[in-house]
This record gives structure tokens, C-alpha cells and sequence, in this order.
């Protein structure tokens, strides 16, 4: 969180100076209070005195999902929380020019590395449990932004108004109106809102249909006035390639500002299957009022002295997204302009008492009446150790001393130090359990912003230190990434549920090793295996969840199932895709990896798909007695799905300059990837081969988890072709997890599969570098008849020739799919031969037909082939070579 050292106490003697607004009384709507919180002097004109209680927030949540197929009763539902990941990208004043507020080490900055724990792992995880979850920064990491609005030029065809009984009208009051660039406006006091007569049988409905130009995943948000008569249960239907999901929303808070629905996968074009319609139907008398909906993060256009950042919003600071969400100007001016870097540091707090203003747990101020109860803010702190081998670890702080040490609604504000030191106390149980080491520092009660200005129990949590490789060493883990933020989210959990007096159970893991079988023609079976936390005896799964996605549509809003397996039936031809979460009464786990399946009438032979990319992983590291730190170029690692996380290539190594602050001290890094994304592993490739093989029009297809395999849940035996998907897998010695490509019993299968005349197919960067000792060499001899002859890196030439065609792979980093920029040449082993050749000659592709069995090994993924077209092409000319020669 602090500079290159510690966090610098100018900044607390800077943000001490700055107010916290003015209290003021005003009327309390939007929701009910048990336990009373204030006794009043009939005949005192004096500020309330208020009791030691928290109050408990009984009204109607904000924002719920109607389409959700499950009711959580002891997670987080019904509560409201500020969740936000420190610094983002400013305006430096002095300097008149844009940049981060912490420095480039270890390949990032604090400011894009503290996203990479909130926004793909903690805020997930508490909505996961039922919470709706505000963050004063752009969550969205997509560059693309729509907005659809009733106050554009020329709103047909993304906006229309469909009057039939009741009529929209003007709701006479400001909303939103959109602008390229905004410099001092408020972008929700510039247009105009729509209201209707709200009633039981509806009949008035508004679309939003936006025209996307880039397919992929957007988040959205709706946008309305609160006014009068509003309703508690405004009805939104969110449609996304075709599925549609429902939302209530409580429009007698938050109005006049952005609010999240979710985030859903888009088609390109403009098309009513990808929308968001509004109606009138609500059970409750009053009106239902609309203004703009967005789709996508978007890009940063709040303009300071005539320039933009050039950034995605995403990487911006709060000050920037509060302007851009309406808030007024104390929010995030108090300034005047001349201190973007002070602003910023107190709109995230701002911010929040905005939206908390009037509630019962802000009562006193006024604001958009959202019920948030508890504030984090997540940052990583400076720091390192001298032997460049220690861990610097967590800190926490609070602000106990400050408005008579009470909060807003009267609480004491000891409860944000018993929240703080819960923090730090959970960490080191859940971090040491699962890596067998960590360090915690100290619990700070001082004077900072973002614990001083909340008006609802708050704390900062310093994750560990950005400037000290042991730390980043594990925080570039995606997996450590995962268990610190599934740390956090418990004791959020717990601590809620103590202030609210209620029973909490902790979400379950997400399941593992799914796998397919046909049990009869167009009826599948799909199994799963439970994940056991041994850390959560209240984790373990009562039921689960199977989402289904079919052939172009995307996935639907689940259906809940008993026991570890269920049976479907397919349509013909179609590809389908499944993924299984884990559900109790505390809420639902992340998914498990997708799998596929293809029915095809009159098909003799069956595909079996495998997915073996389970890996996750920091960088490729560099460490001996002089050097230490990050090769990024060398391997990014692999991401759990997108990452912003990346500044640029490590530049300095040098042990000896450990805590250096200059571009010569250890990690200092390049800036050459600032503002881009790149995409990781989505566990969703089983779907791309299976789309590649259905083209044929011959097989069947099914699809597992090479954890499946490998525990005995699934086997290979009996299936016509096997298709072993490898992506990125690969051993990495800086992993607590094995990702070896072929493990020994994954071998001992192989070896038994083609011994009975099995068809193989194995694609992926790694096959055979990661194939070095004796044994693993005399596998890929005899199983593959091919030998690791060294790796093409050309990043510059993505075409790979053979099999009559020419086709071209991800081969640079990029957002739309992971990059093979490292890709195994394969030496043929006689009889074999080379069937596809890189850019240079080298063999990409070894293939083996002899008469006991067959074999194509590709030294580069398959799903990497960036046409679908070529996809097709080529998995024909694999399908025909392995089974119809």
C-alpha cells in the first residue's frame, strides 16, 4: 500500500486533514431496523446518543436474482458490503501527466496486482454466498463499453418502449446522459429518467439492446431515479446469448447512480437475444422509474486538464468511477482539483458513506440509503527482507480513535479492530494450513482514510509486501491468490453473522474430476467428485448445481441436483457443455472445469476428450545466489481465467540491490504491458475440440477430467479415439501443485489403452519438454514415437503448415485466448513422420500409424488455432488418419 518503503506518514497526516463530510438528520426509507439503535431526548436538540448494539438490516436487498435455482439462509444474504482493491491509475497534478501511484516491481504495481485477489476471488466468493458487494473501482476488466440510454439521438434500435395499458412517461427528474469525454460534469445530472405506474399484470416494458462489437463477457448495469413512490422489486431481465436471467431490484435505494447485475458472455451484433428488458410488474403499488443501462467496463473517460488516462476504466482510480457513477462532487473533489492522489485515497471511503448515507447504519447522512455494513479496503504493503529468504507477510489496520471512537449507527469502533485482528488471524491459520508458511506482522490502530472515514466497521488488510520476492513468489500464484481471499471472505462471514446474531456455514470447494459417460442413445451421465476443506467442518456440500450450456447458447441459471451425479438428455448434433458447482446453506463454490458432450444418431465410434490443463501458476522464476525475481517472457505463467496483473519484463535482478530504490534495486520492471489483459486458462477447452469434431458429423463425443482418469472415476478402455487435451500443463518447480503433463498412472493408462489398438490424439506446448528423465522419454517413444527436439519461440510467426492448409496460433500474449508462446518441435521416431511444420522447417506435429496402434502428437494446443474454420480442417484430417484408415 505505502511507496517502495513503508506507507509514508505525510500520507495519515495528509488524509487526517481531509473531512469526512457533514453529519446531517434526515429521513430514513429503503428498509427496516431491528434492535433500535438510537434513544432521542424529546426536549434535546443535541446529536443522538446511541447503544453498544450493531443494527440489523431486515428490509429488501438491494439487488437479488430471481433466477438463482437456490435459497442460502446462513451465508451472507441480505448484507451489503464495500470490498475494494487499493490505488489505481491518477492524475498527477504536479506532474500533469497520468500515472500509477506505486512503483514497477516484480514484473506489476501494487495498484494492478491487489485487483487480482478482489476482482476474480474475493468479491465472487461473497456474492457466491449471497452478499451484494459494492467496490468504488471499475470491477468489469473489458475494454468495450455500451450504453444504452433513453436520452440517445437515435435510440432505435437499442432503445425501445413497449406502452401497453400503462404508459412510460418523464419522471421529471434528472438521470443520465452520456458523454465521450467528462471533465467537471455530473454524468447523471445531464439527462433525463422514463417512469411508469407499476402493476401486478405489467404490460409496459423497456429493452436495451445493445450492438456489441466484440463478443465475450460484460458486466451490466441499470440505472434509475429513487423518487417517491418507487418499488422495492423492479423487474430486470437480463438476456445473455439467449438465456435469460431475472433480477429484482430495490429501487427505493441507489438511484442516480450505476448498479451491477452481474456479468454474463455477449454475442457480437444486436440481436433481442442479447439484451436487458425492464418491466412494470411488480407486486407492490407505486411506479418503476429507468434511465441508461451499460454493458462493459469500458474505457476511462473522465478528462483532467484536457487529457484522458488511455487506460480501461478498470485500471483507474475511485476518484474517476465515482465521478463517472454520480456521485457528487465532496465525494470525490474535496481537492478542488489540485490533488487527484489525496482524492482518490478518500473517495473510497466517501463513496461508501455516499451510498450508505440514510440507512440504518448511516443514518445520519444523507445518501442513496444501501444498507452497507462493513468496508475493506485490500492492499499490498512495501518491505523486504535483507536475506532476500524471509516472508514480510500481512498486516492489518483500523481506526479506533476517531468521533468519540463510535461509528455511524453509534457502534464502538472497537469492532473494526476485532475485525482487523480476525484478519490477520485467519490468514495465518488458512495460509500456513495450506503452504506450510507465513508471517504475520503487526495490527496498526492509526489514523488512515480508509479505516478513519467509513461510518461502518473497516479495516485494511496488507496482504503481504509487492517488494519482496518470497512474498510475490507465492502472491503470483493464483492458487495462493485463491486460499487468501477464501481466507478473507470467512472471516467477513463470521463477522457478519456475529453482528447479525446469526448461524453461518462456510461455502463449499468446487467440485472436482467430472466426467461423462452415454448410458443410452442421447442420455448421458455425468459424475463429479465432492471437495473435502479441512480447514471447514461447516464447507461440506448438501446438494449441487449443473449449469448446461447448448451448442451457441450460453449457460443457464443451473438446476439443483442431490448425490455426486445426474443423467441428461441431449438433442442431436448439438454440443453441449456442463459445469458443476457445490452448494450448502452458507452458498455456492466456483465451478468446476466444463466438460462436453455430442450426441450424433447413427455414429459407431466415440471421442473421448481429456482435459489435462489444470494448471495454474506464477511466471517462470529465476533464482541462484546472485539473481532473484520474475522471466515473464521466458513463461507469463498461467491465469485463472483473465489477468490485468502485468506491468511489464523484470529488468533488475540483483540480490545485492535488494530495497534499492532506483531502476537498478532488485524487481524494478518495464511498463511495456500496462493496460492490457491477458487470458489464462478458462478450463473450458473440451468444448472447442468437441466443436471442432462435431463438424465431422460422425462421432460421438464425450468428455472428462484427466482427474477423473487418474482416480479410476472414468476409463479410457473401450473408447474408438481418445483426444488428451495438454494446453499450457507443465510441471513448474514454483508450484506447490503437480501439473505434469503425464503423470505415472496417466502413463500406465496410456500404455494399457494403446495396447488394445487405441487411436491417441495429445496437443499441447509441453508434451515433450516436460518429458525429459529416462522413463518419461521411453513413454513418449513408445506411446507417441516421438523425442523433445527443442522448443519454437518466433512469437513474430503464428503460421503452422500441413495437412493441405495453413493455419495460424495464438502465439502473442493476448486477451482473447492464452498464447502458446512456447511450443515443443517434436524429432519423428521411425515409422513416424512430421505432418505440420512451424515457420522454420521444425516438425510441430509427429504422426504414428502402425498396424497395433495410432498416434498424433502436436507440439503446440489445438484449441490455439485461432480460426474455427482451420479447426474443423485440421481435426477432419486428424479424425480420418486416426479412425478411417
Amino acid at each position: 500500500m505505502p511507496g517502495i518503503l513503508r506507507k509514508s506518514l505525510f500520507i495519515a497526516v495528509l488524509c487526517a486533514l481531509a473531512a469526512c463530510g457533514s453529519h446531517r438528520s434526515i429521513q430514513k426509507n429503503g428498509g427496516t431496523v431491528s434492535s433500535p439503535t438510537q434513544t432521542k431526548d424529546r426536549n434535546s436538540h443535541k446529536r443522538d446518543t446511541r447503544q453498544q448494539t450493531s443494527p440489523i438490516y431486515t428490509g429488501t436487498p438491494w439487488v437479488q436474482s430471481l433466477s438463482r435455482p437456490y435459497t442460502i439462509t446462513e451465508g451472507l444474504q441480505n448484507r451489503h458490503l464495500s470490498i475494494w482493491a487499493s490505488h489505481g491509475r491518477y492524475y498527477n497534478n504536479k506532474k500533469r501527466r497520468w500515472e500509477w501511484q506505486r512503483p514497477y516491481l516484480f514484473c506489476t504495481t501494487e495498484d494492478l496486482f491487489t485487483q487480482t485477489i478482489v476482482v476474480p476471488y474475493l468479491i465472487p466468493m461473497l456474492e457466491k454466498a449471497g452478499a451484494n458487494v459494492f467496490t468504488p473501482r471499475e470491477r468489469d476488466w473489458q475494454r468495450n463499453e455500451i450504453i444504452v440510454d433513453n436520452d440517445d439521438i437515435n435510440p432505435l434500435p437499442y432503445y425501445t418502449e413497449i406502452n401497453i395499458g400503462e404508459k412510460w412517461h418523464d419522471a421529471g427528474t434528472q438521470g443520465f446522459a452520456y458523454k465521450k469525454r467528462i471533465e467537471n460534469e455530473n454524468p447523471f445530472t445531464t439527462g433525463t429518467a422514463r417512469m411508469a405506474k407499476a402493476t401486478q399484470h405489467g404490460g409496459c416494458e423497456i429493452s436495451y439492446q445493445p450492438r456489441i462489437v466484440k463478443p465475450g463477457r460484460y458486466a451490466v448495469y441499470v440505472s434509475y431515479p429513487t423518487v417517491h413512490k418507487s418499488i422495492p422489486d423492479a423487474r430486470y431481465t437480463v438476456w445473455h446469448k439467449g438465456i435469460k436471467t431475472t433480477f429484482s431490484i430495490n429501487q427505493r435505494m441507489g438511484g442516480g447512480t450505476w448498479v451491477y447485475l452481474g456479468t454474463f458472455d455477449f454475442d457480437a451484433g444486436c440481436n433481442s437475444n442479447n439484451r436487458v428488458v425492464l418491466s412494470n410488474v411488480s407486486g407492490h403499488k407505486g411506479v418503476v422509474t429507468a434511465d441508461a443501462v451499460r454493458f462493459g467496463g469500458g474505457m476511462g473517460n473522465i478528462s483532467r486538464e484536457g487529457t484522458v488516462s488511455g487506460m480501461p476504466r478498470c485500471f483507474e482510480g475511485a476518484r474517476y468511477y465515482a465521478q463517472w457513477a454520480g456521485a457528487p462532487d465532496s465525494v470525490y473533489n474535496g481537492k478542488g482539483g489540485a490533488d487527484d492522489y489525496a482524492d482518490d485515497i478518500n473517495t473510497r471511503s466517501y463513496m461508501t458513506n455516499w451510498l450508505a448515507g440514510g440507512s440504518c447504519f448511516v443514518p445520519d447522512r444523507k445518501g442513496k440509503n444501501i444498507p452497507i455494513e462493513l468496508s475493506l479496503a485490500v492492499h499490498s504493503d512495501a518491505g523486504f527482507a535483507r536475506d532476500n529468504k524471509s516472508l514480510i507477510g500481512s498486516l492489518a489496520i483500523c481506526t479506533t480513535g476517531f468521533n468519540e471512537g463510535k461509528l455511524g449507527a453509534g457502534q464502538p469502533r472497537s469492532l473494526s479492530k476485532d475485525f482487523a485482528g480476525s484478519l490477520l488471524e485467519n490468514i495465518r491459520r488458512d495460509i500456513t494450513a495450506q503452504y506450510g508458511k507465513w508471517n504475520i506482522r503487526e495490527l496498526y490502530d492509526r489514523n488512515y482514510s480508509e479505516t478513519r472515514c467509513p461510518e461502518m466497521p473497516s479495516a485494511i488488510i496488507e496482504t503481504l509486501s509487492h517488494q519482496n520476492f518470497p512474498d510475490m513468489l507465492l502472491a503470483q500464484d493464483p492458487s495462493f491468490r485463491f486460499t487468501m481471499a477464501r481466507s478473507i471472505y470467512k472471516t467477513i462471514l463470521r463477522f457478519i453473522s456475529k453482528q447479525n446474531n446469526k448461524p453461518y456455514t462456510v461455502a463449499p470447494l468446487a467440485p472436482t474430476a467430472p466426467c461423462i459417460t452415454f448410458t443410452a442413445p442421447g442420455e448421458i451421465l455425468i459424475r463429479w467428485n465432492a471437495t473435502h476443506d479441512k480447514l471447514e467442518p461447516t464447507a461440506a456440500p448438501q446438494s449441487f448445481v449443473v449449469y448446461t450450456s447448448a451448442g451457441n447458447a450460453g449457460f443457464d441459471n443451473g438446476n439443483v441436483v442431490k448425490g455426486n451425479a445426474c443423467r441428461i438428455k441431449l438433442n442431436p448434433g448439438i454440443v453441449y457443455r456442463f459445469k458443476i458447482t457445490a452448494l450448502n446453506k452458507g452458498g455456492e463454490s466456483f465451478p468446476s472445469e466444463v466438460v462436453s458432450a455430442v450426441y450424433e444418431p447413427g455414429a459407431s465410434k466415440t471421442v473421448m476428450i481429456i482435459n489435462g490443463f489444470q494448471r495454474l501458476s506464477p511466471p517462470a522464476v529465476v533464482e541462484n545466489d546472485s539473481l532473484q525475481g520474475f522471466d515473464i517472457y521466458e513463461d507469463v505463467g498461467v491465469a485463472y481465467g483473465t489477468t490485468p496483473a502485468w506491468s511489464g519484463r523484470q529488468l533488475s535482478f540483483n540480490k545485492s540491490q535488494t530495497g534499492v530504490e532506483t531502476t537498478a534495486g532488485l524487481g524494478y520492471s518495464s511498463n511495456e504491458m500496462e493496460g492490457t489483459f491477458i487470458a489464462g486458462n478458462n478450463f473450458d477447452y473440451t468444448a472447442t475440440h468437441a466443436e471442432a469434431i462435431a463438424a465431422t458429423k460422425k462421432y460421438n463425443i464425450i468428455s472428462c477430467s484427466s482427474k477423473a482418469i487418474e482416480n479410476g472415476t472414468a476409463d479410457i478402455a473401450g473408447y474408438d479415439c481418445v483426444d488428451i487435451i495438454l494446453g499450457q500443463e507443465k510441471q513448474s518447480p514454483s508450484t506447490t501443485t503437480s501439473y505434469k503433463t503425464f503423470s505415472k498412472i496417466m502413463q500406465e493408462k496410456l500404455r494399457q489403452y494403446i495396447s488394445s489398438g487405441g487411436r491417441l490424439l495429445v496437443s499441447g506446448s509441453y508434451i515433450a519438454g516436460d518429458m525429459l528423465s529416462v522413463n518419461d522419454k521411453a513413454f513418449m517413444a513408445d506411446v507417441l514415437h516421438t523425442a523433445y527436439n527443442g522448443t519454437y519461440r518466433d512469437t513474430d510467426n503464428e503460421n503452422i503448415t500441413g495437412m493441405g492448409t495453413t493455419f495460424a496460433i495464438y502465439r502473442k500474449l493476448n486477451e482473447t485466448h492464452y498464447a502458446s508462446t512456447s511450443s515443443d518441435i517434436l524429432h519423428p521416431l521411425a515409422p513416424a513422420f512430421c505432418a505440420l511444420t512451424y515457420e522454420n522447417g521444425t516438425s510441430a506435429c509427429v504422426a504414428y500409424a502402425g498396424n497395433d496402434f495410432r498416434t498424433m502428437a502436436l507440439g503446440f494446443p489445438f484449441e490455439c488455432i485461432k480460426s474455427a474454420r482451420k479447426r474443423e480442417t485440421i481435426m477432419r484430417g486428424i479424425m480420418t488418419f486416426l479412425l478411417e484408415q
